[in-house]
């Protein structure tokens, strides 16, 4: 007997693309709103355009550990869903075969998606969390080169303002230049110039060169006449200020590998505070992967419609309810990360009460005859949608005139 049949094959092809298109809207529309904020950020910051997607990429990983989980569940519960309203189920059922069987194909494509999860979440997510806030420091500090804006004054060091009017070439070229520069001995030096660029100055990291092109100087000191100097070519020195490297990684219980998080979370050692973050953080992430390995039994629980209906209602209770734990988890890890509750208590409490949650919705629909696992949640949106409908027709129809009595 052929451990891969064609039913099994079949059930694959209706749960592959699916999974794959839910999860590839669900990472787009994530990606999208973090992208429209990252955009007004950087532009703030005046950094490069390109850091934006660098930022994202390595957000990918976060959003990813939602993503992959709502495809599986989507996934399956369409391809039960498309078998049960087009009635191959029923003939499936009729002829022997069980959920348990039909569920074989989901199960091993959730146990490859288990396993990326679990890489993805314990060891790459932590690490690209990392490098986004590299990116982030190093967009805030001046790091990345911050832009020249035009028409502000922007200040390169202390006693340094430049603005200009107009710019080019990306910025290579500067048109419409006005700097002032002051010493500590209380000298200024106002230079305007019609054009200008900055250069990098060989054996010099830390020094670039502003090269003006007609323009003049006004010389001021204190208790002397001003001075005017007009030039054809002047170069400016600018010290560049020293950044500070970034802080090493762990500054924060997300940013450990599972490994990292084991060590510390239960070493006595530590601070009670670490402690709690890094044991709240690591059962986070594992009720988020074992999860997974319930939403096949949840999918199909929620796929059957009742006999005679095509209702979707369980398509949207599926979503609320993984999105709603997955919410659930976030506030517990938060909570418990601050030491006012138990990390096991707070997350793997809910995890259990959503685990039995869906194992009785299972039981109800494949060992109950007739049984729904929200059947008075259907029996109630339709009992609503009716009344909705009735009311539309009554409204087309417009208000009943009264009927007059016959004359005798």
């Amino acid at each position: 007997m052929k451990f891969f049949t064609a039913l099994d094959r079949y059930i694959f092809r209706l749960v592959l693309m699916p999974m794959l298109g839910i999860f590839l809207l669900a990472a787009s529309l994530l990606m999208l709103d973090k992208m429209l904020r990252l955009f007004d950020f950087v532009a703030t910051e005046g950094g490069p355009v390109g850091v934006v997607f660098k930022m994202l990429a390595n957000m990918v990983p976060e959003y990813a550990s939602l993503a992959i989980p709502l495809g599986l569940m989507i996934g399956i519960l369409l391809a039960f869903r498309k078998l049960a309203t087009s009635s191959e189920l029923d003939v499936m059922r009729a002829v022997g075969l069980s959920y348990t069987r039909m569920l074989r194909v989901p199960y091993i494509i959730t146990v490859v998606l288990v396993a990326l999860n679990f890489l993805n979440v314990g060891y790459l997510q932590p690490l690209a969390r990392y490098a986004y806030e590299e990116l982030n420091y190093e967009l805030k500090s001046g790091a990345l080169g911050a832009s020249i804006k035009v028409g502000e004054f922007t200040a390169l060091k202390d006693r340094i303002a430049l603005r200009i009017d107009e710019s080019q070439d990306d910025g290579r070229k500067l048109l419409g230049i006005f700097t002032r520069v002051a010493n500590a001995k209380g000298q200024v030096l106002s230079i305007s110039a019609r054009e200008g660029r900055f250069l990098a100055l060989k054996g010099s990291p830390d020094t670039i060169i502003l090269r003006l092109e007609q323009g003049q100087i006004i010389q001021d000191e204190p208790g002397q006449p001003s001075r005017v100097l007009t030039f054809t070519r002047h170069d400016l020195p600018i010290d560049l200020p020293q950044i500070e490297k970034f802080r090493e990684r762990g500054g924060s219980a997300r940013e450990y590998v599972l490994p990292e998080l084991l060590k510390m979370g239960w070493n006595k050692d530590g601070a009670d505070v670490d402690r709690a973050s890094n044991q709240a953080n690591f059962s986070y992430r594992m009720v988020e992967v074992l999860m997974m390995l319930l939403l096949p039994l949840l999918a199909v629980a929620l796929a059957i419609p009742p006999k005679r209906s095509t209702s979707a209602l369980g398509l949207f209770v599926s979503i609320v309810l993984v999105v709603a734990y997955h919410k659930i988890n976030q506030y517990a890890n938060d909570v418990a990360s601050l030491g006012r509750i138990n990390p096991i208590l707070g997350l793997w409490g809910p995890f259990a009460v959503f685990a039995l949650l869906i194992a009785w919705m299972y039981w109800r629909v494949a060992y109950v005859p007739g049984g729904q696992a929200i059947g008075w949640l259907e029996k109630g949106a339709d009992i609503v949608t009716k009344r909705l409908k009735s009311l539309l027709r009554r409204r087309r129809r417009g208000p009943m005139l009264p009927i007059p009595a016959e004359q005798s």
